[in-house]
Order: C-alpha cells, then structure tokens, then sequence
C-alpha cells in the first residue's frame, strides 16, 4: 500500500488530536518509519496505525456520525476475504445503532413506549437519511416521483421525438489497404482461427515472437492468457469478448539469448470476423516506463505513432520523476526535520551551558553581538569561602585527590545556588564566590545568601580530606553593600562584580573561623528581623579596614535542614503534615523568600524584636563564657563554674558576647570557638 494512507492518516491525527497523538500512536503500533507519499510499504503497517487510531481515538464512530449525520454507534462484526476468479474480495460487516437521545428521556422520564414513540424515532431516522442522501449522494426526491418509461424517455429522446442514435454508417465494398500496408499500421496485431492457428501477424510482433513466422502455428503455443482469467478458446474468448485481453509470451518458447529478459505482455481487444470465421487481437505491447522498454530491448518506433502507448510511456515516466523528485523532497524533509530536532537539543545544551557561565540576559546580548553596558546595583550580598589548611593538604595528597575534593563540594554548593537562587560568580583554586541580588535585584538577597552559607556549611560536613579522611572544614564570610557589575574581555567573557564591598566581603572571609558564617555589620543589619540567630564577635582589626565589630551566623529559626538543603521531606514529617491536614505540605521542602519587607502583625513584630534585641550591657552583667579546647559551653555548664586561668581568649568575655533569644523558651548558644593554644591552660573546677 502507497504511503499516501498512512501520510493521509497522520494529517488527520496531527490536525485532530496534536502532534504528540501521533507518536504516541506510532508507539502503541510499533511503528517508527517516516511515511512518504510514494512509497509501497507493508499493509500490516497501515492496519497496526488504524486498529490503534480506532481504539485510542475512536475514529470509527466520529466517521460514522460525519456520514449519517446523526449519534450512532458502529462496530465491525465480521471481516471475510472472497477468492474469485479476477481476483480476492474483502467483505466487512457493521453493526450500526442510533444511539437514543439521553436528553429528551430526561425531560421526559414519563414518556409514551408505544405507537407514538416508535413514530418519533421513525420521522427522526427518515430526515437523517434524507440528509445523508443530500450531502453524500446528491439524489434529487424529485427523481423518485416519475416512473421508470419517463426515466428513459428522458434519457433517449431528443427534440420532437427522434432518437439519439439515429446514425447509420456505410461501408465498402472492398477494403481500399494492401496486407504490406495493414501489417506495418498495425505492427501489434494477429488473426487466427477457431482452431487458433495463426493467419496473420504484425510486423513488430514478428520480430520479437519469432515463432510467429511459423506456419500452422497455435496461438496458445506461445502466449497465455493473464486476464480475464479463462480457457485458452475460441468458445471462452467469444464470451469475454468485450473485455480487455492481456497475453503474456511463453518464456520457454524464446530462443535462448532471450530468456533471460522479461516475457512480452500485450494488452488489446478481441474482434470476430463471422465472415472469415476468424478472430483477430489488436494490441499494444502493455509497458509503463522507458525502464521496461528498454528491458525488452525495444524502441519507440517500434511502437505505431497512433498507438497511445507511447504518449503513456511518456507521461509515466514523467510522473515516475515527478514522484522520485517528490521522494526526494520528503527524504530530504525529514531529513531537515530530525536535524532541525537535533539542532534544537543542542542548541539548548549550548545555551544552557552559555547560561551557566554568564546570566542570561547579558549571554542573549553577546549572542546578538551587543556591548553589555556595566550595571551598578545599590545593594546586594556578597559570599566568599575557601577550605582551611587547603595548602598543607594540597602539600601531602595527588592532584587528582584534590580534584575530586573540590568537584564534590563545589557540586554541592552549585545545587544550592539553584536551590536559593543566587548567582555564583567563579571559583579560584578553593576559593567560591557567590552574589544575591545580582543580576537580578531581589530584596531578599540577604536571606538568600544567608541560608546558602548555611547549606555549605552542612555540604561541607559530606566531603572528606584525603589527607585525614574527616570532613573538610570551610571559612565563610559575608558582606552586604553596593557593586558595579559587567562583563569584562573578549576571549572567555566573564560577569565580574567591582567595589570595595568584593573586597570587604574577602577580607569576612579570611578573618573567619573554621565552620563559622563571618558577618559584616551591614549584613548583620539585612538579616534583623529575618528569623536569624546570629551572635555578636566584638571588634576585631580587619586589614585595610581597620576595627569592625562583625558576627557569626548560627542558624535560620524558620527553617529546617531540609528546606535550606533542598532535600526530600523525612517520611515522618509527611505524615504529620497529611495528618494535620495540610494541603500546602509538598514532598520537596522548599524556602519560600519575600522579595519586599511585610509589616508584621504586633505580636509577631514583638517576637521578632525579642529575636534580634541586643541589649548593651556591660560584661559585668552577662556570664562569662569561655571554650575549653572544642567543648561548647553554655550557662547551664557555666552554673557553678568559675576559671582560674585567663586565657587569651578570655578578652573575648570582656568585650561581651550578647545573646539573640527568642520568648526566653531556651538559651541560644553563646560561642563557637576552636582554640588548640589554651587546651593546657584552661581550667575549669566546681565552685564548692
């Protein structure tokens, strides 16, 4: 079968049902060939992708109610084939049933089953088949009126009376042409008698059925017949005569230098001569294209000038480069529409990589060859961090352990960029720079930033030094100002940030302590407010930036781990929500950020002035804290407790560490700080 149906077919799912429908249905069928227009491919195929189509789409029915105009069912009930004598007949049987109107049994649940009812479906079946006969058959009612005589009186009359065909021809009395002259008319054609012995042939059917030349020759000795498919007679000839004959040369009886070529058919019509007792074929050789002509080693001449064969061989071969140009176009369609696929599915790689290195709007203008003018931003929060002691381990492991390290982590900080939407800048050896609020202002870019460093702080606990096979331990600092930002170079652009806050961001950094969140005031004044714990330093000398008094970040109180992680919620957690209720609980916990500050209701406005209150009290008020070695201490180990020894890190208790706490319902932690030198010289006793 010509790919015309299944094309045919595919238009009408595409255009119905959408482009996705049809692949869905070649995948339901199996099927996974690009149709084209001319090409003979297998039925099975053609009745896979229309058993689906009726199965998935119903098409049947929607047929069946364009042709009857009406709500009907349809379905096949028996399919049957029928060997006949020119050839097989399929047979299909449908069960067509009016589908009765739901509606009208609604309005009406009390209505009449009787005479009346059936009357009502009658009238209604009656005006649907007039309307199918109108649209389809385009039968006139009135023809139905008038009686079969004035149907052919109509037909065959003419004028006053007369009939049509009135004509009488008139023949000679002898006929006016020589047998040299008919035989080269003629060059197809052979008379032969009841007995079927050959009396006169053709010159051209001479030449290439040389046994014709034979005296007292059968017919049937060198042809059979191909259609109609009777008895080679003159008994079952005379009764198909008005058919069209198809005689095919035996292949057995051309010399041997022609078996190897394609038998001769001819194609004609059988005329008999009562008067000679004969029968004579006039045919033409049956070819379709100048392929087959030149398979039987013949010519266009050899064909009369008057035969119609030759303006067929013509036009079919036109038509067969027509279709093969045709081919060609539809090849060379899919070929463009597969790699116009692939060309989308790189593309959108190229992009996404494109977007990975620079922001997207200032990659879309150095794709369309723009300069990117500098953007300045009035504020926005900057992150640095490194690993500690990078050097040494660098010093003691290969470089490809250091590799490994470092692609790790830095692929568990880049999913937390995606996860709170910030915007990494680039990495230096172990150094990892982050921006909120660029390129994109947000006016939750502290926050952002902010659990961000606490995500790192938790993903760093999952990667290992090779060196001592112990979580890694990372520096963090955080500073909040304004920036220049643009894109710098031609070769390997990169989206650079300029100002003293890069640099004042740095300098949190390198001033930090190991697994701590170093904050600038000015980001400790982004997050007030924010549901953050964040606890006071003191002042510390920052280089080139003189005394600042910074802070640690310990935790967001509004947040669980999962939802700064980004991870899948805890099963329990899941549950408790379903049980609670909860239609907002997802299976991803996800932060939402508030991009503008909402003016709280009073008593959330005073939690969240307890949160972050400082109260600046002298020293003398507050505990005195100290850390022994890694132990943290707070005033429930404090009670009782009181130092002999006063450690460097003892001047950290006179400047103060205040606490942020929230309602009084616990105590906050006082201090995280590490300090190798005092673990010999702190000492701690019970008071008695």
């Amino acid at each position: 079968m010509y790919g015309f149906i299944n094309t045919c077919l595919q238009s009408l799912v595409t255009e119905k049902f959408a482009e996705v429908t049809w692949e869905q249905l070649k995948a339901s069928a199996e099927v996974q060939d690009a149709f084209m227009t001319y090409t003979v491919y297998d039925d099975a195929i053609t009745m896979k992708l229309i058993q689906e189509a009726c199965k998935a789409l119903g098409i049947i029915e929607a047929v069946a109610k364009d042709f009857f105009n009406t709500e009907v069912t349809m379905d096949i009930l028996d399919v049957n084939e029928e060997e006949e004598r020119t050839g097989k007949k399929e047979h299909v049987v449908f069960l067509i049933v009016q589908k009765s109107p739901r509606q009208l049994r609604r309005a009406k649940p009390n209505r009449l089953q009787g005479s009346q009812g059936i009357q009502r479906d009658q009238e209604a079946l009656d005006t649907a088949f007039l309307r199918m006969k109108e649209k389809y058959l385009s039968v006139s009612v009135c023809l139905v009126k008038k009686s079969r005589w004035e149907v052919v009186r109509s037909m065959v009359m003419l004028g006053k009376g007369h009939l049509v065909n009135n004509f009488v021809p008139i023949y000679p009395k002898r006929l006016w042409i020589e047998e040299k002259t008919f035989c080269n008319a003629f060059p197809f054609h052979i008379v032969f008698d009841e007995s079927l012995r050959v009396k006169q042939a053709g010159v051209n059917i001479q030449k290439y059925v040389p046994g014709l030349q034979t005296q007292k020759i059968r017919l049937n000795e060198y042809f059979s017949i191909v259609h109609p498919q009777v008895t080679f007679n003159i008994v079952s000839i005379c009764k198909f005569i008005n058919s069209q004959f198809v005689l095919k040369a035996r292949r057995e009886m051309m010399p041997d230098a022609w078996k190897i070529q394609p038998p001769l058919k001819l194609r004609g019509q059988m005329i008999w001569m009562e008067s000679m007792r004969c029968m004579i074929y006039m045919c033409s050789p049956k070819l379709r294209s100048l392929q087959e002509l030149e398979a039987h080693k013949m010519y266009l001449s050899d064909i009369a000038p008057h035969d119609t064969t030759r303006d067929l061989i013509l036009l079919n071969q036109q038509r067969l480069a027509e279709i093969e140009l045709s081919n060609q176009l539809e090849r060379k369609k899919e070929e463009l529409r597969v790699l116009s696929k692939h060309l989308t599915i790189e593309k959108k790689k190229t992009e996404t990589l494109l977007y990975a290195m620079l922001p997207e709007h200032v990659a879309n203008q150095l794709k369309e060859g723009k300069k990117v003018a500098a953007g300045e931003f009035k504020t926005c929060t900057i992150l640095f961090s490194d690993v500690v002691t990078f050097t040494n381990i660098c010093a003691a492991c290969e470089p490809i352990q250091i590799v490994n390290m470092l692609n790790s982590m830095y692929s568990k900080f880049d999913r937390l960029t995606s996860v709170h939407e910030i915007y990494k800048v680039e990495t230096i050896g172990d150094a990892y720079m982050v921006v909120g609020g660029v390129p994109v202002p947000t006016g939750s870019h502290a926050q952002r930033v902010a659990n961000f460093a606490l995500g790192m702080r938790i993903s760093a606990k999952e990667v290992m030094n090779p060196v001592t096979g112990e979580p890694i331990q990372i520096r963090v600092g955080i500073h909040t100002g304004p920036v220049l930002a643009g894109v710098v170079g031609d070769k390997m652009p990169r989206y650079c940030l300029f100002g003293d806050t890069v640099n004042t961001a740095s300098r949190m950094e390198s001033h930090g302590l190991p697994n701590k969140v170093h904050l600038s005031p000015t980001t400790d004044r982004a997050l007030e407010n924010q549901g953050f714990e964040i606890i006071e330093r003191g002042e510390i000398e920052v280089k080139g930036k003189g005394k600042m008094t910074t802070y640690f970040l310990i935790q967001n109180l509004n947040a669980s781990e999962d939802e700064i992680m980004g991870r899948p919620q805890t099963l329990l957690d899941h549950k408790e929500a379903s049980a609670q209720g909860s239609r907002d609980s997802k299976p991803v916990a996800v932060l939402r950020y508030a991009d503008s500050r909402k003016v709280l209701p009073k008593s959330d406005a005073a939690d969240s002035e307890d949160t972050r209150s400082v109260t600046k009290t002298p020293s003398s008020a507050l505990h005195e804290k100290r850390i022994v070695g890694s132990e943290l201490l707070t005033n429930r180990h404090l009670k009782g407790v009181q130092w002999q020894d006063r450690t460097p890190w003892g001047l950290l208790s006179d400047n103060g560490l205040r606490v942020r706490r929230r309602h009084n319902t616990f105590l906050m932690t006082l201090c995280h700080l590490v300090s190798a030198l005092c673990s010999n010289r702190g000492k701690m006793k019970p008071s008695p």
